[in-house]
């Protein structure tokens, strides 16, 4: 059974930060592309960066310079690191797995930007 658990959301200040970390169980983790996605309330699901096996990161034009995502092939986790978090920045972030036709996603984790 394949699951991707995410944590580390939670309620931060404006020019914040927190680290959001996705375990997988159930795939052979280092060959798939992850991916963070997010969705604030009455938007569409986004992208909000990437990280391919080998690698290379993607990110949205509105997280590049504040947000970092990596991998942990052993330990088979993905992290995306948030800096100088903004309001728009609310929303649940969901953990994605990717392989070809492939794809797996996580029950999310919510993120809230507020003072």
């Amino acid at each position: 059974q394949v699951q991707l658990v995410e944590s580390g959301g939670g309620l931060v200040q404006p020019g914040g930060s927190l680290r959001l970390s996705c375990t997988a169980s159930g795939i052979s983790f280092s060959i798939y592309v992850m991916g963070w996605y997010r969705q604030a309330p009455g938007k569409q699901r986004e992208l909000v960066a990437t990280i391919t096996a080998g690698g290379t990161t993607n990110y949205a034009d509105s997280v590049q310079g504040r947000f970092t995502i990596s991998r942990d092939n052993a330990k088979k986790t993905v992290y995306l690191q948030m800096n100088s978090l903004k309001p728009e920045d609310t929303a649940v972030y969901y953990c994605n797995a990717r392989m070809r036709t492939i794809e797996y996603w996580g029950q999310g984790t919510q993120v809230t930007v507020s003072s």
